[in-house]
């Protein structure tokens, strides 16, 4: 920990926000976090946390001497010489990115007379800094500092990615502000970015961008492997050994989701075609990242035919484990496109609310519940207690035991072995009947 720290302004008290009011305190400095929602701040001052992360709790605890919340503005700009605005920004209709969170922040800023230094943490085009240090000139705000350190956390391991980052991104105007927020990191063992605004903002965008592309890559590779007969674990594995490439998110499935990458991949592609280029690579990661969650509906009809009436299974909601986070979740897409066909859907997952986006499913306290009688079950999210899915337990739930893998998450030996038609993403080591259907009186073995 860093010793007399500075104090830290945190307007929005989100996800970002208390992530990083909570790892700021950690490092030793006084933090207030402001938000408009009341709820939000009453929970916080009350202990709670408002939002599900992992470890969370446990950090904001240690440090509640360190941090207040408010709903006041002036209570962040009377007291912090660094203002982080940690508001989201999500897509429009349109793709572009939502920034009214952010210049309603910009024109609620008092006219302050000391040197204070705002910092952009929420992810925004490259080109916004300029804009908002226009319009902090225009209000008699040019003295105001300004830099953009971009966020790179992973929900379900925020802490972690904050306090053990690969990296800091600091990009700034004047090289003096970028150094004060470089300084606030101290007691991290990371390397510090330095760079102007604009090479800051693109850094964030370009990164999720990237490893969205790998992402529909291999489950294009994938996609060949199911042809071919190759096994995409094998073809992963040995094209990450290579330095060159390595293993970093070369898991095939049925897409990716989430609140970053299909907005920041959109994000990009839009801001390219605003400038007058069209970025003919990420639209076809995004069409791949789209098609690749409906596969599923094709392998269930391969196995089951017709899936009007039959009951199907989805177990998972979330965009991934460790979060209760259903933004742009393939369950969402899955569930709807059973519903439109006429299947009965039966959903489970451990965080995700009940009343969550998949309206017209029912949703199970249990995976036990949520397979009986089902026709197919579909992993969906790579939760812990699906592992042993493939049990005589739910073998016997089930009017047909078959299940469809789409996170690779199972070992297909041990699933066929316990009497389970199986399918995946890209792998061979299928298994069923002559008939296309597995039967409970015949347990398949491959």
């Amino acid at each position: 920990m860093s010793s007399g720290g500075e104090t830290i302004g945190i307007i929005g008290a989100g996800w970002v926000g208390l992530v990083t009011g909570a790892c700021f305190a950690d490092l030793g400095h006084r933090v207030i976090v402001r938000d408009v929602v009341p709820e939000r701040i009453a929970l916080l001052e009350a202990g709670k946390v408002p939002i599900y992360e992992p470890g969370l709790a446990e950090v904001l605890e240690r440090n509640k001497e360190r941090m207040s919340f408010t709903l006041e503005l002036s209570d962040v700009t009377d007291q912090a010489d660094f203002l982080f605005i940690c508001v989201g920004t999500p897509p429009t209709y349109s793709g572009d990115a939502d920034l009214s969170a952010v210049w309603a922040v910009v024109d609620e800023l008092p006219l302050l007379e000391r040197r204070a230094i705002l910092i952009m943490k929420s992810t925004v085009p490259a080109g916004t800094g300029e804009k908002v240090r226009s319009a902090l000139e225009d209000r008699g705000l040019g003295h105001l500092g300004y830099a953009s350190s971009p966020e790179f956390l992973a929900e379900g391991r925020a802490i972690e990615d904050f306090l053990h980052p690969d990296r800091i991104v600091v990009g700034s105007f004047d090289s003096a502000d970028g150094k004060r927020v470089g300084a606030l990191y101290a007691g991290i063992d990371a390397p510090i970015v330095y760079s102007d605004v604009p090479s800051a903002e693109m850094i964030k965008l370009a990164s999720n961008a990237f490893l969205a592309t790998r992402i529909s890559f291999i489950n294009e590779i994938a996609n060949v492997c199911e042809l071919t007969g190759a096994d995409v674990e094998q073809v992963a594995e040995g094209m990450g050994l290579d330095r060159r490439i390595g293993p970093h998110f070369l898991h095939a499935g049925i897409g990716y989701g989430g609140s970053c990458f299909p907005k920041d991949v959109t994000a990009l592609k839009q801001l390219a075609g605003n400038s007058g280029y069209h970025f003919q690579l990420l639209s076809s990661v995004i069409e791949v990242n789209e098609l690749q969650k409906r596969r599923v509906i094709g392998k269930l009809e391969k196995h089951l035919g017709s899936l009007a009436g039959k009951s199907i299974a989805i177990l998972g909601l979330t965009f991934k484990p460790d979060t209760n986070d259903m933004r742009e979740a393939a369950s969402i897409v899955l569930g709807s496109r059973l519903l439109a066909e006429g299947a009965e859907v039966k959903a489970w997952d451990p965080l995700a609310e009940r009343d969550s986006y998949l309206h017209g499913a029912q949703i199970c306290d249990s995976v036990l519940e949520a397979v009986t009688d089902a026709d197919a079950a579909v992993i969906v999210t790579e939760w812990k207690e699906l592992r042993e899915l493939a049990s005589e337990t739910v073998r016997s739930a089930m009017r047909n035991p078959l299940i469809i893998d789409g996170r690779n998450l199972l070992d297909p030996d041990q699933v066929c072995a316990a009497g389970f038609a199986y399918d995946c993403v890209g792998r061979p080591g299928h298994c069923n009947t002559d008939s296309g259907k597995a039967k409970l009186s015949e347990p398949q073995a491959e």
